[in-house]
Parts: C-alpha cells; sequence; structure tokens
C-alpha cells in the first residue's frame, strides 16, 4: 500500500492490517507526525529510507513519501451481503458497477459512494476492477470504510436484492426518463456500467428502471466515477427531503 491517506485509514482501523512502514527520510511534517503517532500506538515498526528505497519497494507509483506491508482487504460475499442489509436500521442504498475495469476508477466510486452515504458497492469478481492498491489510494480512505462486496453472479445477485425490496435504476444514455425524474428515495440501488460499454443486456433487463443523465454539449457520456457521483448525489438529496 502506498499513499498517506491510504496508510493512515488503514492505520486508523479497529483492528489495523498493516505490519509495517517505510516513510522518506526527507519529510518531515505533519503527515508524518501523524503516522507516527498512529503507528507507534498499535506497535507498527516504522523505517526512515531513502526515495530511493521507495521507488524500489512500488517502481513507477505515486507513493508521495510513504509505504506500508499490509494484509490483504477483504472483500464481502454474497452472503455476507445480505446479512449486512439484514443488520440495517435504515433503508439500504447501494452502488452496483457493472464490469468497471478501471482501478482508478474504482477508488474514485468508492470515495464518492461514501460522502454519498453508500452502504456497501457491489461488483463481479470477472472482468472487473478489484482492491489493487491503486484502487485503495485512489479511495482516499473509503475503501477501509465502505464495504466492498464481489460476486460470482451478478445477475443473479440483482434478482435477490429485488426480492429483498431494493430498486434497482440502471443508467443509460439511450434511456427514456432523466435522472431527476426518477424516484431514487427507499430501498435503493443504483446501477452503473463499464467504461465506454455502459451496463450490459442482462444488467439491463434486472432493473427495474432505466434513466440518463441529461447533458448539453457534445459529451456522449461521462467517467464512470463522475456518472457515480451526479446519480448518489441525486439520490442523497431527495432521501434527504
Amino acid at each position: 500500500m502506498y499513499g498517506f491517506h491510504a496508510v493512515q485509514a488503514a492505520l486508523e482501523a479497529p483492528v489495523t492490517r498493516v505490519s509495517e512502514i517505510w516513510l522518506a527520510d526527507e519529510r518531515h511534517d505533519p503527515r508524518v507526525e501523524a503516522i507516527l503517532t498512529i503507528a507507534a500506538s498499535h506497535s507498527v515498526p516504522v523505517q526512515r529510507v531513502s526515495r530511493k528505497a521507495l521507488e524500489q519497494l512500488v517502481p513507477d507509483l505515486q507513493h508521495q513519501g510513504c509505504v506500508a506491508r499490509v494484509k490483504p482487504l477483504e472483500t464481502l460475499s454474497e452472503t455476507q451481503l445480505m446479512a449486512l442489509l439484514a443488520d440495517l436500521t435504515e433503508a439500504p442504498f447501494l452502488l452496483i458497477l457493472d464490469g468497471v475495469q478501471d482501478p482508478h476508477n474504482l477508488g474514485a466510486c468508492l470515495r464518492t459512494a461514501e460522502a454519498a452515504g453508500v452502504h456497501a458497492v457491489i461488483a463481479p469478481k470477472d472482468r472487473a476492477a478489484t482492491l489493487t492498491p491503486t484502487a485503495i489510494k485512489i479511495s482516499s480512505g473509503a475503501a477501509e470504510r465502505v464495504p466492498f462486496v464481489q460476486v460470482t453472479n451478478l445477475a443473479r445477485v440483482l434478482k435477490d436484492l429485488q426480492q429483498h425490496g431494493i430498486w434497482l435504476v440502471g443508467t443509460s444514455g439511450e434511456a427514456d426518463k432523466n435522472l431527476y425524474q426518477a424516484d431514487l428515495t427507499g430501498p435503493l440501488g443504483i446501477v452503473l456500467g463499464a467504461e465506454g460499454k455502459g451496463i450490459r443486456r442482462l444488467t439491463r433487463e434486472h432493473c427495474d428502471d432505466v434513466v440518463l443523465i441529461p447533458m448539453q454539449g457534445q459529451a456522449e457520456s461521462l467517467n464512470v466515477s463522475v456518472a457515480a457521483g451526479v446519480c448518489l448525489f441525486e439520490a442523497t438529496r431527495q432521501r434527504g427531503l
């Protein structure tokens, strides 16, 4: 794991998964001090090393002067997802990503999902991004706090969610209704598709409603993480009224 936000978020978890930290010996600032303080509270060893040594640990990555060895971040199963939903005391709010393959986009979606109050992010296991170091860094700590569920059969899970009373709203540039005409209150799952391809046909068939994001200009589509922000915060606005 690399980057100050990602490492600090992992350290701040109730049970940290960080086992060792390397910091650039040239850095002496509040971000470094914060890492040192939290690491000491968990008895996590910290080494001061040269920037060259850090670059050897994570070649060609923007580590910012902070690298950590960590246990893998666990993802939830379908069974754990259903248990999570059963324990909620408010209407479920989910983000479902159908085949998003860019870890940068996954990380950005996780960050947006946390900010919007989403209870879990769901994605298929195959042909989709997972919690790589890049996704975790881009999430700015959200990957540590927002449950990420990887499922074998997304269509089956969508059907299960519907049986639990969750209204599924997909997105497509070919939809007849726009986002602001949709009812996004109550138990809800927002379904977004892969970069450039959108949601798959089978996924779309399992949605209760399909909407488009109205746009001006000549842009045909939005980056999936931007689309997530637009959709999730419209839902947050409606749910807060």
